[in-house]
């Protein structure tokens, strides 16, 4: 199996699927998702300030950030998802919510250290440059700010690993990329030098996720 091709992820085919999932993503995801998604936002919180979330999505996560005294700020490059989470905002219960666009991950728009925190939930294994995506984080964190990021990563070895590896190439064509390993994001860490490792820790439903926290130095 060619590793490296695995590696790459066709955005194309990823932005094809969540349009497709749009309208019943809600529905399928909101209780599988449900506690991993309040402890990244939980983290968050911790943090405080002006919060970038990346794939906000339908805006399940809305609920999350209430009466924080954060200011949310939340972009997905899936406009159909987007919308979602606009009708969401127009019902008035997210004073938190200062912003919704639809924005590239890979090419954020805002200034250097504009954020406190920036949180990607089940986001970083879904865009075809995972690296490029953490560097723009780190660009837009302030220092002392965090990177907090919510997913299944890539059980590596044992039965679960080679499930995943066989699971691999047919579930890339409905937006999902199982098989991307937790060192990964570490090795990112490591070269680029702005940020720091601080926690990774089991969350969700039995366990099934990993949330990651780096602090920018």
């Amino acid at each position: 199996m060619n590793n490296t091709a695995l590696n790459d992820l066709d955005g194309a085919a990823v932005d094809r699927a969540y349009q497709l999932w749009a309208p019943v993503y809600d529905v399928v995801c909101g209780g599988i998702f449900e506690q991993a998604r309040r402890s990244a936002a939980e983290a968050a919180r911790s943090v405080g300030g002006r919060i970038l979330e990346i794939g906000i999505g339908t805006g399940l996560s809305l609920d999350h950030y209430k009466d924080a005294g954060v200011q949310l700020h939340g972009i997905d490059l899936c406009a159909k998802m987007l919308a979602k989470a606009r009708e969401k905002s127009r019902s008035g219960r997210y004073p938190h919510l200062k912003q919704l666009e639809v924005m590239d991950a890979h090419k954020l728009i805002y200034p250097d250290s504009y954020f406190d925190c920036t949180v990607a939930q089940f986001v970083i294994t879904l865009v075809a440059r995972p690296e490029q995506v953490l560097s723009e984080c780190a660009r837009v964190v302030r220092p002392g700010g965090e990177i907090i990021l919510v997913n299944h990563f890539y059980s590596e070895q044992g039965f679960a690993a080679a499930v995943e590896r066989i699971a691999a190439r047919p579930l890339r064509k409905v937006g999902l990329r199982p098989e991307f390993p937790l060192a990964r994001l570490e090795q990112w860490a490591e070269e680029d030098g702005r940020t720091k490792l601080i926690d990774t820790r089991k969350v969700g439903l039995l366990g099934s996720y990993t949330l990651v926290r780096f602090r920018r130095v």
